[in-house]
């Protein structure tokens, strides 16, 4: 488990589902000249959804007192309302349309994903991937979803860096905002 405590010098936590979250928010607040950690915000990765109880509970008011904001996906965000609402928390949680690859490989479009992979030389692999007789058939946007699913982190920081300023997805961008308004820079 992370370990970030207001003492530390943290005002802020942005808990999220995992280490492509995390690593893809990285990738996009370095892009615009952000520090989450020098900012006093800690992006912290929980582990799964299910986790963001207890982490609410140590982090959040009842805990280290930091202010918390969240990135979920769809099917997740029943134990985010449940858990900010339990610990007397606004809905500060933003909410991709069906999970983070959904919504980077939406905001790069297919022809932009596949030149992220190939950037990371798997073109190769991915055409196998294509050919195997489960994948064959399957809407473009759906076969790189299931290639890029063993190894989200890599990727998500790949799409993350290959984004256009203006095609960051709404909920990227709004944790993005809420980080800019933690440090004063809006």
């Amino acid at each position: 488990m992370a370990r970030v405590e207001g003492r530390n010098g943290f005002g802020t936590a942005v808990l999220v589902e995992g280490e492509s979250d995390r690593s893809a928010l990285l990738a996009l607040a370095g892009r615009r000249g952000l520090d989450p950690g020098a900012l006093g915000t800690a992006i912290v990765p929980m582990g799964g959804a299910t986790n963001v109880g207890r982490f609410v509970t140590l982090l959040g008011p009842r805990g280290a007192g930091l202010r918390l904001v969240g990135l979920c996906d769809a099917a997740e965000e029943r134990h985010f309302a449940r858990a900010f609402a339990g610990a007397g928390l606004g809905p500060d949680f933003h909410v991709c349309v069906a999970d983070l690859e959904d919504e980077l490989i939406r905001a790069l479009g297919v022809a932009g994903v596949e030149r992220v992979i190939a950037g990371q030389g798997r073109e190769r692999s991915l055409r196998t991937y294509r050919r195997q007789p489960a994948h064959r058939g399957r809407p473009a946007d759906r076969q790189l979803h299931g290639f890029m699913s063993n190894q989200k982190e890599r990727y998500a920081r790949a799409m993350a860096d290959a984004l256009a300023p203006g095609l960051v997805p709404e909920p990227l961008a709004a944790v993005l905002a809420a980080l800019e308004t933690a440090a004063g820079t809006v």
